[in-house]
């Protein structure tokens, strides 16, 4: 049966609310605290006035820094929201990537962000790749969705061999599946938390160094950057970069 198409401002509150449901599950786990710097992003708008956004980012015992976002312009049916988690360096465990959007198809990037070397890590990459192997490849023969292929080298690099980013016709059924798939991977990415081993502690400082320089040279070299500063002025756009990363 054929799913009804929805309209563009129903699909950004769902997958909005999708973002909440998750941000939910983490707030249940984790003690997490609202950063006061970032106030001013909590309502931020672009030069003309058409496309607002909205920016939070908290902290916590475990978790180094979460940036929950979303950016819209209803008359472009556009839109893109964020809800990324870096942990600290007591666990070696992936951080945590979502992020969707409408252009105006859904568009949806899901992945858990390597700390490592991948291709010299095995252990590694048995332990947290594997598991999403199947789904990977479950989705590639998925005619409901199309893969979407970064023009940025970098984005392709950062990206990890299981990553999956998608885009899908506005329906009800790619909602769905949306929101099934982001959930297994908040709940076996949790899982993973709470089973793993803590990092030495002469081994934390280079973790956290190691985390800091991504966080920050992957949001300072979004190509999507320079649109934003177009859209929004170079001020606005720089402080939303540094918010990302925490500088």
């Amino acid at each position: 049966m054929q799913q009804s198409h929805l309209d563009n401002t129903a699909v950004f509150e769902q997958l909005w609310s999708i973002t909440q449901e998750l941000r939910q599950k983490l707030e249940a786990r984790f003690e997490l605290h609202l950063n006061p710097t970032v106030q001013e992003l909590q309502a931020y708008s672009s030069l003309d006035g058409n496309t607002k956004g909205s920016l939070t980012t908290c902290s916590g015992e475990e978790i180094e820094w979460l940036v929950h976002l979303w950016t819209r312009n209803p008359e472009r049916s556009f839109s893109t929201m964020r809800l990324t988690t870096w942990l600290k360096s007591h666990i070696q465990v992936p951080h945590l990537a979502f992020e969707f959007g409408t252009l105006p198809n859904i568009f949806f990037y899901i992945d858990y962000i390597p700390r490592t070397e991948l291709l010299t890590n095995l252990e590694y990459l048995h332990r947290y790749y594997e598991p999403v192997n199947q789904t990977f490849l479950n989705l590639q023969a998925d005619s409901r969705l199309k893969v979407f292929t970064s023009k940025s080298v970098y984005i392709r690099t950062f990206q990890s061999p299981v990553s999956l980013c998608y885009t899908g016709a506005a329906t009800v059924d790619t909602l769905e599946l949306t929101r099934t798939l982001v959930h297994e991977t908040l709940d076996r990415w949790l899982s993973w938390v709470d089973a793993a081993d803590p990092v030495p502690e002469d081994a934390r400082e280079a973790l956290a160094t190691r985390d800091l320089w991504l966080r920050r040279t992957s949001a300072e070299s979004d190509p999507g950057n320079r649109v934003a500063a177009q859209m929004f002025g170079a001020q606005t756009t720089d402080k939303v970069v540094r918010s990302l990363w925490g500088g």
